[in-house]
C-alpha cells in the first residue's frame, strides 16, 4: 500500500513538473532544448490558441455593441416620447396664456394677487430660459416683506 501511494506520488511530481515546462514553453520562455520540429509545433499550437482567443473576443464585442445599440435604440425612443410631452405641455401654456390675456387683458393679470408672489410666463421657443428670484417693490415701511417675487425671463 505503501509502495502505490509513493508511485502515485512520484507520477504526480512528474505530470506537474511536465505541466510547469509546458507553460513556461508556451509562455516563450525556455525553449533552448526545442528542436525545430518541437518549436513548429509550439508555435502552430500558439496560433490556434491565438485564434480561439480572438474569436471569443468577437463574439463578446459584437454582442456588446448589439446591447448598446439596443439601449441607444430604447434612449432614442424615450427622449422622442419626452419631446413629444413638452411639445404638448408648451401647446397647453399657449393656449392657457392666450386665455388669460383674452379675459383680463394684459394689465390685469397677476395684479391682484391673493399670494405676495408674482407669476409672469412669457412663451418663445428656443430661448435660452434663465430662472430668478427678485423682491417686490415695497408699498410702506409697515408692510415690509421679505417673499420673492419668482419670474421667469427668457434671454432672446
Amino acid at each position: 500500500d505503501v509502495h502505490f501511494w509513493q508511485r502515485e506520488a512520484a507520477s504526480l511530481r512528474q505530470q506537474l513538473h511536465n505541466l510547469q515546462e509546458n507553460h513556461r514553453q508556451l509562455m516563450g520562455e525556455d525553449l533552448s532544448g526545442l528542436n525545430v520540429k518541437e518549436l513548429q509545433s509550439l508555435e502552430n499550437q500558439l496560433e490556434i490558441s491565438l485564434r480561439s482567443v480572438r474569436t471569443k473576443k468577437d463574439h463578446v464585442l459584437i454582442d456588446e455593441i448589439h446591447e448598446l445599440n439596443r439601449k441607444g435604440s430604447l434612449v432614442h425612443q424615450e427622449n422622442m416620447e419626452l419631446y413629444k410631452k413638452i411639445s404638448l405641455i408648451r401647446q397647453e401654456n399657449a393656449e392657457l396664456y392666450k386665455k388669460i390675456y383674452e379675459t383680463e387683458g394684459p394689465s390685469e393679470v397677476n395684479r391682484d394677487s391673493p399670494t405676495p408672489y408674482n407669476f409672469a410666463v412669457i412663451e418663445k421657443t428656443n430661448v435660452p430660459v434663465q430662472l430668478g428670484l427678485s423682491t417686490l417693490p415695497q408699498h410702506s415701511d409697515a408692510e415690509q416683506s421679505t417673499a420673492p417675487k419668482l419670474g421667469l425671463q427668457l434671454n432672446p
